[in-house]
């Protein structure tokens, strides 16, 4: 039998430092490198009220951003945190009241999309390095099927290690969120390489932190 996909690590957790944790650690980096994806992926949207799938958005920094440049867009914010999703929902209470109505908020991971559900954008900011290899083809199968066709892929994550002190930094995450959350991934999946496989091609591509941090887009 198939072995049973891998519990969903609870980022409740850490749902109230997560940000400041990521600011300490990378700076402004992670930010700059999903800013870029979005300026850079957005403006390829066909459709004037763009459908757009949030994956694994965090506390909402990227919401209040992606609407900040999309405003028209109609967003499904899908995040397995309970607190995550109460932090995102009231900040967009705070920054952006006034388009509350076209946020979606679900908790649950790629799994929980429903049949037929299909978008103009997918948009997985640091979710794919949280996969552990045996849960990440289907995982990503699944986003592929949710994509209308020609819809960008944002995509803001790890590279692949090239330096030590990436390997070293790369493992004492895992090591951390491991013991923090109950993640249970402890390699970087290949994801450049399915995305590719998917048929997909890079249109875009800024890296950051010494390479280690990239934003990209896939159409």
């Amino acid at each position: 039998m198939p072995a049973a996909p891998a519990l969903p690590a609870d980022f409740s957790r850490v749902a109230r430092v997560y940000d400041q944790l990521a600011s300490l650690v990378f700076g402004q980096a992670q930010r700059r490198a999903q800013k870029a994806a979005l300026q850079a992926g957005l403006p390829l949207l066909a459709s004037p009220a763009p459908q757009v799938l949030l994956l694994g958005g965090g506390p909402g920094w990227v919401l209040t951003e992606l609407l900040r440049q999309c405003p028209t867009a109609r967003v499904l914010y899908l995040e397995t945190s309970a607190a995550m999703l109460g932090q995102a929902q009231a900040r967009l209470a705070q920054h952006a009241p006034a388009l509350a109505a076209r946020v979606a908020f679900r908790q649950g991971s790629e799994r929980d999309l429903r049949p037929g559900e299909q978008f103009d954008a997918v948009v997985t900011f640091f979710v794919l390095d949280c996969f552990t290899l045996a849960d990440f083809p289907g995982a990503m199968a699944r986003l592929q099927a949710a994509r209308r066709p020609g819809a960008p892929w944002l995509v803001a994550d790890f590279r692949p290690p090239r330096r030590w002190w990436q390997r070293g930094l790369l493992r004492a995450m895992y090591l951390f969120f491991g013991a923090a959350v109950g993640l249970r991934a402890r390699h970087l999946p290949p994801w450049p390489e399915t995305l590719a496989a998917l048929g997909n091609s890079k249109t875009y591509e800024s890296d950051f932190y010494g390479g280690f941090i990239t934003g990209q887009v896939w159409q």
